[in-house]
C-alpha cells in the first residue's frame, strides 16, 4: 500500500468510526457490535503508525471518545478520563509485561486484576464526604453533567462512611446493569410496548442520559467503582488495590472479583478462572483489566495519547459478531414443531466458528425483519445456541423475504399453525422421520401399546441401525436383527418379540392414544371410542362432528381431523391393522348406565387387580376416575395403606368403600 493509498483508506476509517461513535455515544443506538469497532480502530492506529505524516489531531485515535450531548450541561475533567489500551491475545500480553519490566527495571510486576465492565464510565466528585456532582466521561476531556441521575442509582452513596474520608475525591467508576435488572427492564417495554434494549450496556447507557431524572430512577441501574482520578485526603494512596479497599471502606461498591496478581502467569491465570466464571456472573464483562499495582510506578510509566502505559484492557473472543445471512431452511423437531435455522457466512463468535444460528419462529423473524441475504450480527453466550440478534439495514442490498413452507421439508404432509401459538408444526405426526422417535417412544408407552422393554435407548438404536422408521415398521422386527443390537443378546430379543405379539390385543381407545394425536390424551382417546366405535368412522369424521363430543373443542377437533387427513398417516394405520393390531369392538349400547356421570377416586394397595385395572373396569362402565378427592367425588374405593386421600374424604364425608364391596359393586367376586 503505498501513501495515497494509505490516505484514502485512513479516510474511510475515520468517517467510519466518527458515525459508530455518534450512533454509540450520542443517539445511544449502535450498528455493530464492539468486536468489529475494535477492528477498525486497530487498523486505523496501525496505518498512522506506519505513516506519522497521516495523523492529525481530529483523528479517534487522538481522542477516546465523542462529544457530550448538548441538552446536558458540560463539565470539565480536571484529570483526564482516557480509555484503555486493549489486548486480544497471550502474545499481546506478553509484549505488554515486557514493555512494563524494561521500563521499570523488574522481572514480576504485580498487577490489580478486575473486570472490565461492560457499560458507561463516569466520574463522581465528593466534597467533604458528600456527593456533589457527576459526569459521563465524554471525550475523555469535557464530560455530561448526570449528577441528578447518578443520585438516583441506589448503590452509590450520598454521602460517604467513616471518620478519615478525604477532603475532595473523584472516583471513577461504571454504571451498569445486571442480567435480572436488564430482564426485568425489557419485561416492562414490552408490556408498554416500546422498543426492547439490544443488551444491558445499551440499557446502562439510556437510562443515564435521561434528562429526566425520574425516568432515571425507574431503571434498575448499578454502580461499582474501579478508581481515582483528583485526590486530596490524609491517607496517602500508595497502591492501587489499596485503593480500592479506602473506597469500599468509605462505601463504594468494587467488584468482587478485583485481585491482585504477582506477574504474567498469574495474570493469564486470572484471565482464564473469570473467563469459566463469565456467563455465571450478575453482569455482563466483555475481558479483564490489568494495571500496574504500585501508584509511584504508574506515574513513572505515564501515558501515551489516548491510554495509560500502566493498564491494559485484556479482551474475551466476542460474544457478537457480523456476517450475512445465505439462507434460512427449516427444522423438524421431536413433537413436530418448525424451527427456522440461519445458514450464516462462517465466522468465528467467542472463539467457535459459527455456521447457524436460532431465528426461533415467523413471529421473531417478522418482528427483526430478518431476510436471507441480509448482513447481521450475531450473539453467543457460553453454551447458548447462537442467535441473529439485528439486520444491519444500512447494508441491505438484494434480499429475499422469507416464508414459512405450507409442507414438511421431512415428510411432505401439511404444516399448520394453530391459533393461539407461535409456532407451525408438521401434521404428520406417525410418518415424519423428524419426530419417529418421539412417536414410537409414545407408541410403546404403558398407557399405549404397553410394550414392555421398549425403551428409548432401545429406540434410538433401531432408529440408527435403519431397522424402525416409523411404529409400524416395529412389527416387522426379526428375532436376529434384534439380538445383534448391542446389550440386547437372544433373551432380550425374545423378550422384545413377545411384548410385541402382546401388544396386537388392544383397545380401541389404547390404539386411539397410541397414535400420539396432537392434545388426544386418554381421556379424548376414550370419548372417540366411544362415539365412533369403529376406526373407518373415526377416520372420515368431519371437525363439526368431532366438536360435538364433550370435552373436544375447535383446536383438538381440527388436530384430529388434519391427522387423518394426511396420506402418510393412514397408510402407516393401514400397516398396523395388516400387522394383526386387533380390538374388541365395544358396544356402548350395552352398558350399563348405572355409574354413568358417576366420579370415583382408587386409593392404597388392591390385591385382586392392579389400580390402573380397577380403572379400567370403572371406564368401561362409563365412571369417571380422579386423582384426587374432591366434593364431586362419588366414591373413593380403598385397599391396604390409603394415606391422606381416604382422611380427606372421611372429612368431606364421601362414601368410602372397600376392595370386596366395590367387586360386589361391579358384579365381580375375588
Amino acid at each position: 500500500m503505498n501513501v495515497k493509498q494509505a490516505e484514502k483508506r485512513v479516510t474511510e476509517l475515520r468517517n467510519l468510526i466518527n458515525k459508530h461513535n455518534y450512533q454509540y455515544y450520542v443517539l445511544d443506538d449502535p450498528v455493530v457490535p464492539d468486536a468489529e469497532y475494535d477492528r477498525l480502530m486497530s487498523e486505523l492506529v496501525q496505518l498512522e503508525e506506519e505513516y506519522p505524516e497521516l495523523i492529525a489531531s481530529d483523528s479517534p485515535t487522538q481522542r477516546v471518545g465523542a462529544k457530550p450531548l448538548s441538552e446536558f450541561k458540560e463539565i470539565k475533567h480536571t484529570v483526564p478520563m482516557l480509555s484503555l489500551g486493549n489486548a486480544f491475545n497471550e502474545e499481546e500480553m506478553q509484549a505488554f509485561n515486557k514493555r512494563i519490566s524494561e521500563k521499570l527495571g523488574t522481572d514480576e510486576v504485580i498487577y490489580s486484576a478486575e473486570t472490565k465492565l461492560d457499560g458507561l464510565a463516569v466520574s463522581i466528585i465528593y466534597k467533604e464526604g458528600k456527593l456533589f456532582v457527576a459526569a459521563t466521561r465524554g471525550d475523555g476531556n469535557v464530560g455530561e453533567d448526570i449528577t441528578l441521575n447518578v443520585r438516583t442509582i441506589q448503590s452509590v452513596p450520598l454521602v460517604l462512611l467513616g471518620n478519615d474520608m478525604p477532603e475532595y475525591l473523584e472516583v471513577r467508576g461504571e454504571v451498569f446493569m445486571t442480567h435480572k435488572g436488564f430482564e426485568v427492564l425489557n419485561k416492562k417495554q414490552k408490556e408498554k410496548e416500546e422498543k426492547l434494549f439490544a443488551n444491558p450496556r445499551n440499557a446502562a447507557a439510556g437510562s443515564l442520559r435521561q434528562l429526566d431524572a425520574r425516568l432515571t430512577a425507574e431503571r434498575p441501574l448499578s454502580f461499582y467503582a474501579y478508581g481515582v482520578g483528583e485526590y486530596k485526603g490524609k491517607v496517602k494512596l500508595q497502591k492501587h488495590i489499596q485503593t480500592l479497599d479506602l473506597l469500599k471502606k468509605w462505601g463504594l461498591p468494587v467488584a468482587p472479583e478485583t485481585s491482585e496478581v504477582n506477574g504474567l502467569n498469574a495474570c493469564f491465570d486470572y484471565y482464564k478462572r473469570i473467563g469459566e466464571r463469565r456467563n455465571h456472573l450478575a453482569y455482563e464483562i466483555d475481558g479483564v483489566v490489568f494495571k500496574v499495582n504500585d501508584l509511584d510506578q504508574q506515574q513513572e510509566l505515564g501515558f501515551v495519547s489516548r491510554a495509560p502505559r500502566w493498564a491494559i484492557a485484556y479482551k474475551f473472543p466476542p460474544v457478537e459478531e457480523i456476517t450475512q445471512l445465505l439462507d434460512i431452511e427449516i427444522q423438524v423437531g421431536r413433537t413436530g414443531a418448525l424451527t427456522p435455522v440461519a445458514r450464516l457466512a462462517p465466522v468465528k463468535v467467542a472463539g467457535v466458528t459459527i455456521t447457524n444460528a436460532t431465528l426461533h419462529n415467523l413471529d421473531e423473524i417478522k418482528r427483526k425483519d430478518v431476510r436471507i441475504g441480509d448482513w447481521v450480527y450475531i450473539r453467543r453466550a457460553g453454551d447458548v445456541i447462537p442467535e441473529v440478534v439485528r439486520v444491519i439495514k444500512e447494508k441491505r442490498g438484494k434480499v429475499i423475504k422469507f416464508e414459512m413452507p405450507s409442507e414438511c421439508p421431512v415428510c411432505g404432509s401439511d404444516v399448520e399453525r394453530i391459533d393461539g401459538e407461535a409456532v407451525y408444526r408438521c401434521m404428520g405426526g406417525l410418518s415424519c422421520s423428524a419426530q419417529n422417535i418421539q412417536s414410537i417412544i409414545h407408541f410403546a408407552s404403558r398407557k399405549a401399546m404397553n410394550i414392555d422393554g421398549l425403551g428409548e435407548k432401545l429406540i434410538i438404536q433401531l432408529i440408527e441401525s435403519n431397522l424402525v422408521n416409523n411404529v409400524a415398521d416395529l412389527y416387522q422386527l426379526k428375532h436376529e436383527q434384534l439380538a445383534e443390537l448391542d446389550r440386547m443378546g437372544t433373551k432380550s430379543a425374545e423378550n422384545i418379540l413377545q411384548a410385541l405379539n402382546k401388544s396386537r390385543s388392544t383397545t380401541f381407545e389404547r390404539f386411539i392414544y397410541a397414535l400420539g394425536i396432537r392434545e388426544v390424551g386418554e381421556a379424548t382417546a376414550r370419548s372417540l371410542a366411544r362415539h365412533f366405535k369403529a376406526l373407518e368412522k373415526l377416520q372420515y369424521a368431519q371437525a363439526e362432528e368431532l366438536e360435538t363430543i364433550s370435552d373436544i373443542g375447535p383446536i383438538v377437533a381440527h388436530n384430529i381431523y388434519s391427522f387423518f387427513q394426511q396420506k402418510h398417516n393412514l397408510e402407516i394405520i393401514q400397516r398396523l391393522l395388516d400387522a394383526k393390531i386387533t380390538w374388541d369392538d365395544i358396544d356402548v349400547d350395552d352398558l350399563s348406565n348405572e355409574y354413568a356421570g358417576m366420579s370415583f377416586v382408587l386409593t392404597g394397595s388392591l390385591q385382586s387387580m392392579s389400580r390402573e385395572e380397577a380403572k379400567q373396569k370403572l371406564l368401561n362402565l362409563g365412571a369417571k376416575v380422579s386423582g384426587s378427592v374432591s366434593r364431586n367425588t362419588s366414591y373413593l374405593v380403598y385397599g391396604e395403606n390409603p394415606g391422606s386421600k381416604f382422611d380427606k374424604a372421611s372429612a368431606l364425608n364421601i362414601p368410602t368403600i372397600t376392595e370386596d364391596a366395590f367387586l360386589e359393586m361391579i358384579g365381580e367376586s375375588k
